[in-house]
C-alpha cells in the first residue's frame, strides 16, 4: 500500500450510508466515570457490538490486558466478527477521539487526525485518546494527515459530496480554537477531508458536554435530506437553539444548488439524573449509527416517543433495518450510539 499522504481535492469524506468494512469503538475501563458500575456498562457495550457485528466488523480500541475479558463478553453473545487492538484510551468516545476515515482518489483510505482536547479541556487526562488516530493508522497501514486544529468527529456531519454541517458553538469556541476564524476552519476541512462547502449552525442542545455537537441535532439521511431535532415546547431549554437552527436549515443547499429536505425528528421527554453532574441529560434520537443495512437508534424507555422516532427514521431509511437500542446508560455521561462509534468505509480498490 502506498504511504504518500494526499490533501484537498484528492480526498472525499464518504457519507455514513456508504458501504462500511468496520465500526470502531473504544472499550470502557474506568469505573470512576460511570454511575451504576463498570460491569453493567461493559455489558451494554457488548450488546451494542452484537447489533453491529452482523453488518460490519467491530474493531475495538482497548489496552491488551482488557482483551480476554472483552472476548468473554462478546463470545457469550455469540459475537465472532470482531478484532481487538492494543490501543490504550482514556475514555470511550471514539467518534470524537478516533481517526476519521476519508477516501482518496486512488481508491484507498486515509485517516484524518485532528487534535483532541476532551471538549475544551473538560475531562483530563486525554493524552491517550489524542493518540488513537495515529495508532489506528499504524495498525491498518494507512496514510495519516494531521492537523493542529481541535475538532471532534461528532462536531461535523457530511453528505459524501463535500457538504459539511457544523456549529459555531463548538468549532469557534475559545476552549478549542481561540482566534481561529470560520474561513480558516473551512480551509482546514478542505485540506484534511476534501470539504467543498461548510454550513454553520449556532448552538446545541442543553446538557451537552461537547458544547453543541451536530450529531445530536442534524443528520444527513441522504445527499439531499436531513433529519433535524425539534422541540415544540417553548418552556424547554432546547427550544430557542433548535428553533434558530431549524430556521437556518431552510437555506441549506447541496453542492449543486438543490434545496435540502428537512425532516422533523422530535426530542424525547427530558431525562433527568438525580445526584449527578448533568441536571438534564442530552438525549436525542439523532445520535444514531448507520451501519450498512442497519440503523441503530438510541431509545430511552419512552414507548410512545421512541416508536414515533423509529417510525420517522424507518421512512427515511427505507430498505434498512432500523433497530432501537436503550441508550439511557450512555447519556449519563453525555453521549449515545453515534458518539461511541466511528465507521470505517470500504475502500474502492
Amino acid at each position: 500500500m502506498t504511504t504518500d499522504v494526499l490533501q484537498g481535492k484528492a480526498l472525499r469524506w464518504p457519507a455514513e450510508w456508504e458501504r462500511q468494512e468496520a465500526v470502531w469503538i473504544s472499550w470502557p475501563h474506568r469505573a470512576d466515570l460511570w454511575q451504576g458500575g463498570l460491569e453493567e456498562l461493559t455489558g451494554h457495550y457488548a450488546d451494542l457490538a452484537a447489533l453491529i457485528a452482523p453488518h460490519a466488523q467491530v474493531r475495538i480500541n482497548a489496552e491488551e490486558k482488557l482483551h480476554d475479558g472483552i472476548s468473554q463478553l462478546l463470545t457469550a453473545r455469540d459475537v465472532r466478527n470482531y478484532a481487538l487492538y492494543n490501543h490504550s484510551t482514556n475514555d470511550v468516545w471514539c467518534r470524537d477521539h478516533g481517526g476519521i476515515f476519508v477516501a482518496r482518489t486512488d481508491g484507498q483510505l486515509q485517516i484524518a487526525d485532528w487534535t483532541f482536547n476532551a471538549w475544551g479541556g473538560k475531562f483530563a487526562p486525554w493524552n491517550l485518546d489524542n493518540m488513537i488516530p495515529a495508532k489506528m493508522a499504524e495498525s491498518l497501514a494507512l496514510p495519516r494527515l494531521s492537523s493542529n486544529i481541535i475538532l471532534e468527529g461528532g462536531a461535523i456531519e457530511g453528505n459524501g459530496e463535500g457538504l459539511v454541517l457544523t456549529t459555531e458553538a463548538v468549532l469557534l469556541n475559545s476552549n478549542r480554537n481561540p482566534g481561529i476564524t470560520k474561513s480558516e476552519i473551512e480551509a482546514e476541512l478542505q485540506r484534511m477531508m476534501g470539504t467543498k462547502q461548510v454550513f454553520w449552525l449556532g448552538a446545541g442542545i442543553e446538557g451537552d458536554d461537547t458544547d453543541g455537537h451536530i450529531d445530536d441535532m442534524v443528520r444527513f439521511v441522504s445527499r439531499d435530506a436531513v433529519v433535524s431535532i425539534t422541540e415544540p415546547d417553548a418552556r424547554s431549554p432546547h427550544y430557542r437553539n433548535l428553533a434558530e437552527n431549524n430556521e437556518k436549515l431552510q437555506d441549506l443547499r447541496t453542492i449543486d444548488g438543490h434545496k435540502v429536505e428537512v425532516v422533523a425528528l422530535p426530542m424525547p421527554a427530558p431525562l433527568v439524573a438525580k445526584d449527578w453532574r448533568l441536571e438534564q441529560l442530552p438525549a436525542s434520537y439523532a445520535n444514531f449509527l448507520i451501519c450498512n443495512d442497519a440503523v441503530i437508534v438510541p431509545i430511552f424507555n419512552q414507548p410512545k416517543a421512541d416508536d414515533r422516532a423509529l417510525g420517522i427514521l424507518r421512512e427515511c431509511f427505507a430498505g434498512k433495518q432500523v433497530i432501537g437500542f436503550d441508550a439511557r446508560r450512555l447519556v449519563l455521561e453525555g453521549g449515545a450510539i453515534h458518539c461511541i462509534t466511528q465507521q470505517q468505509p470500504l475502500p474502492t480498490t
